[in-house]
């Protein structure tokens, strides 16, 4: 097992990825390793359902490239998705008006589980795009 070092120095990891429905697939398992490495195992369930709600929305409402930004400030993990819409996120409501819908339910559950979410407009590589992120808190 790796040795933990949680909460001792900040640390940020960037994965850019391509416009594919895959991309939410390789972010997740991505961002799993990451905070085990680190020792953050108690956020992993809650941050892979965040990760894939921002970065399945980067790519399936885009046309263009994409990035995850995965960056721990001590007790708080910030998750964001940056992508080449420079358009807000648009979220359909609360998450318990939402439960027959298939679709749109995205925003509602990173409103849900997140301590803090937001967007800003971002532009990366010469694209213009926005950055959707959100925040856990931990004791560790």
């Amino acid at each position: 097992m790796p040795e933990t070092r949680t909460g001792v120095e900040p640390w940020e990891y960037s994965l850019s990825i391509p416009n594919d429905p895959r991309s939410v697939t390789i972010s997740r398992r991505t961002l799993r390793l990451i905070l085990t490495m680190h020792g953050l195992i108690t956020l992993v369930d809650t941050a892979e359902l965040l990760a894939t709600e921002l970065v399945g929305n980067a790519v399936r409402h885009t046309e263009g490239p994409a990035a995850l930004r995965i960056a721990w400030a001590p007790h708080t993990l910030r998750i964001g998705a940056w992508d080449a819409n420079p358009e807000p996120p648009q979220p359909h409501g609360e998450l318990t008006a939402l439960t027959d819908q298939e679709d749109g339910r995205g925003l509602a559950l990173v409103q849900a589980c997140a301590d803090l979410w937001g967007w800003q407009p971002l532009s990366r590589n010469g694209h213009r795009g926005k950055y959707v992120w959100c925040e856990l808190g931990s004791a560790a």
